[in-house]
């Protein structure tokens, strides 16, 4: 479905000539009303991810969903891997089928924040009419999300106290489709993909970076847009994009699961007939 807001600043995907290219390295995606809709992965996205798969093209899913919500996904997606909580934890599929956890604050560091975080977390709950948080906070080991469109509906001036309050605690806060997202230390979805990108590759991702595509929808995708010379927001970003002062380069004609299901389209559209890229090897765990 094409989304009828203004989505005049920015350039049809059709435009995006430059992602027909064999010099493609993979592909980093959101997940919430990026590669799902309504909360589900639909079956052409799923095609998708399988679609890149077998093209040889790694994509994995960078969210701000907890690392317990992400498991049984990291599992059955055909994924290289998926970065949760923000940049937090990644979960990697090892050869044997487990998962291999890893994170990027030590143990004693994860706990200290732990217990800050839910003194915040108590604090805009007494203080902002009706914040709430995600019914997801039992998988979250690294940060706290208030619930703002999922199953609890906030009005903007509620959403941007609460993140005011993260923020005056010394948080780093931001906002995705569903949920506001706060926590402790110097990660970030960009942080998380350079990470991932050096855990299972050894590769300086900033140095490739224009090999690579990013897909986002909302004010947490931001940092990725400001970032990636390749990326796509899907139509429901016409949501966010007065708030937005970095917007994706290109979006999608289709919402969430179709848009994230046509760009893939797009960029594996030529490339069945083009030789096969310098891609990169095998992954350290899978």
């Amino acid at each position: 479905m094409s989304c009828p807001l203004p989505l005049d600043r920015l350039l049809p995907l059709a435009d995006a000539t430059t992602l027909r290219s064999q010099r493609a390295l993979g592909l980093l995606t959101d997940i919430d009303d990026t590669l799902t809709t309504d909360g589900a992965i639909t079956p052409d996205a799923l095609q998708a991810l399988t679609d890149l798969k077998a093209a040889g093209l790694p994509v994995i899913p960078i969210t701000g969903r907890p690392v317990g919500w992400s498991e049984p996904f990291a599992l059955s997606w055909p994924v290289d891997a998926i970065v949760a909580e923000n940049g937090a934890v990644a979960l990697m599929r090892q050869a044997d089928g487990t998962l291999a956890k890893r994170y990027q604050q030590d143990a004693p560091t994860r706990a200290a924040n732990f217990a800050r975080m839910q003194e915040v977390l108590a604090q805009i709950e007494r203080e902002v009419p009706g914040a709430q948080r995600a019914t997801d906070s039992p998988g979250r080991e690294t940060d706290i999300a208030i619930d703002h469109s999922e199953f609890t509906q906030l009005p903007q001036a509620s959403i941007d106290h609460a993140v005011r309050i993260m923020r005056e605690a010394g948080m780093n806060a931001t906002v995705s489709s569903i949920h506001i997202n706060g926590w402790y230390g110097a990660h970030n979805k960009l942080e998380g993909a350079r990470w991932i990108v050096r855990e299972l590759w050894g590769r300086d991702l900033d140095a490739e970076i224009d090999r690579w595509v990013y897909v986002g929808d909302s004010t947490n995708d931001e940092l990725m847009f400001k970032h990636f010379p390749h990326s796509v927001g899907v139509a429901n970003i016409a949501r966010f994009v007065p708030q937005l002062q970095h917007l994706p380069r290109y979006v999608t004609q289709g919402e969430r699961g179709a848009g994230f299901a046509e760009l893939v389209d797009h960029v594996l559209a030529r490339r069945a007939a083009m030789a096969p890229p310098a891609g990169l090897p095998q992954s350290k765990l899978i």
